[in-house]
């Protein structure tokens, strides 16, 4: 690849990342899932539209199952503990036992309500019957749910790939190479506990080395913290087991620890997981070739409609039968069940394997995931009304960090009071700062307090603004004056401007 073609690939890189963007907030005020916009994006620049060539399929799958891995350690790094542990029994056997019927269900339903060759629709099954842990976390943390609801569906998605993966392996060779049950089974529990241990065990080792190692820049710990992760999920593989609940497994111990810069490492995740999404998803709508697509509605909406209507609401209720769940949570759950990449990922491990049909299944894999995205998706928040599980007014968790200050018009600004600073020993009220910005928080020697117009400032307080754009060089400018020259810094000149003006003023 010469420079000149570099340039270029970067250059449509670039210009497909920021429209995948403004597609995912485009999504969210529609209120849609944003993998549909991924994935018309990269149609739109595949090659029946814009003619961008891609059908390695080898390639798809490996890229898609390394992004997995991403989007499941960001999913365990943000999953909270102490919502998941009274689940994950249920959440367990929605992994296990719910897949195996959901598989068996879509089977029979493709084999002898379509016609459907029984090796094609074993392996359809297999593909369609895991919920997808990207659709799942992004859909659902939007929506005022009780905690035991969407805790329960976030662990289920991550737990269900695994055993979803391995039986697609196995159904990707020959009926007559098939192992028995028994074999499947013992498979089965081998990979997923291999795996469980592998990412426990890495994930507690990386708890250890990033609480006793003092790395150089702060940026560095959230780099170390998801590298374990992806570590756990390559060990899990080169071991024979599954690296996919390794990742997960490994970013839940990780993201529940007391770990330093705790909130830069989630945003840093949350990224890396958007990243991955982004790419994946756009990726898989490439692999897809539009004009193919027509033969596959009527089968795919027929399959569809098996999967939602009948297997997925006998697989919720037959495993949650020992946990007494509430009707009303049984058929929010059967709702729930967001099909999204992994299915277009999955198919295309029989592509891979040589299986005849192969490319037919993934046009109805996709054709099936955009089909009841839309249709699930954007109905979930009335559905969970209608049900009583929530209603308009309910109150929902803050999430900081995710807060949409655009929105507000705000920014939020963080400044430390550093040694030597004149800001130390200046009152809240003597800090004149122009309105509305307000300092809203100090944080003094680990503890937080509420400031109010007689606080005195100290020596390395950490201090939290809000202010608007408008206003954000003001206030700076302000900070920087009373650091400099103190309260009076107005009255003796200082004008607080940055170090690198002053320079350029005095040269």
């Amino acid at each position: 690849m010469t420079l000149q073609q570099l340039y270029l690939v970067l250059l449509i890189a670039g210009v497909v990342l920021l429209a995948s963007i403004a597609a995912a907030r485009t999504a969210h005020r529609l209120g849609l899932p944003s993998l549909l916009l991924f994935l018309a994006v990269g149609v739109i620049i595949g090659e029946d539209v814009l003619g961008l060539p891609f059908d390695d399929a080898q390639l798809a799958q490996a890229l898609g199952t390394s992004a997995l891995a991403v989007i499941l350690v960001d999913g365990g790094l943000t999953t909270r503990w102490a919502d998941v542990r009274r689940l994950l029994a249920p959440a367990g056997v929605l992994a296990l036992a719910g897949v195996a019927i959901s598989v068996g269900v879509t089977a029979a339903g493709a084999h002898y309500l379509l016609g459907m060759d029984l090796h094609l629709a074993l392996l359809l099954g297999a593909i369609v019957s895991s919920t997808d842990a990207a659709a799942v976390f992004a859909v659902l943390r939007s929506l005022p749910l009780p905690h035991k609801v969407t805790a329960l569906l976030e662990a289920e998605s991550g737990f269900n790939d695994a055993p979803t993966i391995i039986l697609v392996l196995v159904f990707s060779t020959s009926l007559a190479d098939l192992p028995g049950p028994a074999a499947i089974v013992g498979n089965v529990f081998f990979q997923l506990s291999v795996g469980a241990v592998l990412g426990l065990l890495i994930g507690w080792i990386g708890v250890i080395a990033l609480r006793h190692i003092a790395l150089p820049a702060t940026g560095l710990y959230p780099l170390a913290t998801v590298a374990f992760g992806i570590l756990a999920f390559a060990a899990g593989g080169a071991a024979g087991a599954s690296g996919i609940i390794a990742a997960y497994l490994s970013g839940l111990v990780l993201g529940n620890s007391k770990l330093p810069h705790r909130a830069a490492t989630r945003s840093f995740a949350e990224g890396a997981g958007w990243l991955a999404q982004i790419g994946l998803f756009v990726m898989l709508g490439l692999l897809v070739t539009p004009s193919e697509l027509p033969p596959a509605i009527l089968p795919a909406l027929g399959v569809g409609l098996i999967l939602l209507l009948a297997a997925r609401p006998v697989s919720v209720a037959l495993c949650l039968i020992p946990f007494r769940t509430p009707w009303q949570e049984q058929a929010f759950i059967s709702w729930a069940g967001l099909r999204g990449a992994v299915p277009i990922v999955l198919a295309t491990f029989p592509i891979v394997a040589g299986v005849d049909g192969a490319r037919d299944l993934l046009n109805i894999v996709f054709v099936l995931v955009v089909v009841f995205t839309l249709v699930q998706g954007p109905t979930l928040a009335a559905l969970a009304r209608r049900l009583g599980l929530t209603h308009g007014g309910q109150l929902r968790d803050i999430e900081v960090e995710t807060a949409p200050l655009d929105v507000l018009d705000a920014d939020l600004l963080t400044a430390t009071v550093p040694p030597g600073s004149r800001l130390a020993g200046v009152a809240v009220f003597e800090l004149r700062l122009p309105r509305p910005t307000v300092l809203t928080l100090i944080v003094r020697d680990g503890t937080t307090l509420v400031p109010d117009a007689a606080t005195v400032l100290r020596t390395g307080d950490e201090l939290l603004l809000i202010t608007t754009p408008a206003t954000r060089e003001a206030t700076e400018r302000r900070l920087r004056a009373v650091g400099r020259r103190g309260k009076l810094a107005r009255w003796l000149g200082e004008v607080g401007a940055p170090e690198s003006v002053d320079r350029a003023g005095n040269d």
